[in-house]
C-alpha cells in the first residue's frame, strides 16, 4: 500500500483534532475530486512499519480525538489489508481515540453486501470504525457547507448504532 500524506493535526476531517492518513489507490474516479493524483496507487510513500508507528506515535497525544482513514478510496480490498493491521495497532495501543472512515462506496450496498470492495478483513474493518462517511461524491451535490462530506449525498453513519440497532443512523453532531 502507498499513501499520499498524514496529517497529524487535522481538523477537517472529523470531530476534534485528529491524525488523518491518506491513503493512494482509488477506482471510483468520481467528477470534482478534490484529490485525483489520490486515484494511483502508487501515488506518494509506501506504507511502512515506520509509517505505522508514525501514526500510532501521533495518536498517543492527549489532544488528538482520534483517527480518520481517507484517500483514495480505504475500501480498496489492497489497501484493507494492510489498514486492518493499522486498526487493530490502534484499537490495542489507544484504544479511546474514535476511528472515522470516508468511502465512495455504499455501506449497505457494497460493504456488507456481495461487491468488489468486500474482502476477506472488511467486516473487521468496520467493526473497528466509529464513522463511516459513505458515497461517492458528486459534484451535482456539492455542497461546500456540509460538515465533514463535500456533496449531499454522502452520509455520517455511526457505525456502532447501526450495527446495534441493525439499520443506518446517522451520527448527530
Amino acid at each position: 500500500m502507498y499513501y499520499g500524506a498524514i496529517k497529524k493535526t487535522d481538523i477537517a476531517n472529523g470531530i476534534g483534532v485528529r491524525v488523518s492518513l491518506f491513503v493512494s489507490g482509488c477506482t471510483h474516479h468520481c467528477k470534482g475530486c478534490f484529490q485525483p493524483q489520490t486515484w494511483d496507487f502508487r501515488y506518494g510513500s509506501p506504507y511502512t512499519k515506520a509509517t505505522e508507528r508514525e501514526v500510532l506515535d501521533a495518536l498517543c497525544h492527549d489532544y488528538i480525538k482520534g483517527l480518520t482513514l481517507l484517500g483514495g478510496e480505504p475500501f480498496e480490498p489492497e489497501n484493507q489489508r494492510e489498514l486492518v493491521k493499522l486498526l487493530r495497532h490502534v484499537k490495542a495501543n489507544v484504544p479511546q481515540k474514535d476511528i472515522w472512515c470516508y468511502t465512495g462506496y455504499t455501506y449497505e450496498t457494497d460493504l456488507i453486501g456481495d461487491s468488489r470492495a468486500r474482502c476477506e478483513v472488511t467486516d473487521e474493518m468496520l467493526s473497528m470504525i466509529d464513522v463511516l462517511v459513505d458515497g461517492e461524491f458528486v459534484e451535482a451535490e456539492k455542497n461546500i457547507s456540509l460538515r465533514f462530506r463535500g456533496s449531499q449525498n454522502q452520509r455520517l453513519i455511526d457505525l456502532p448504532k447501526t450495527k446495534q440497532q441493525k439499520k443506518i443512523i446517522l451520527l448527530e453532531i
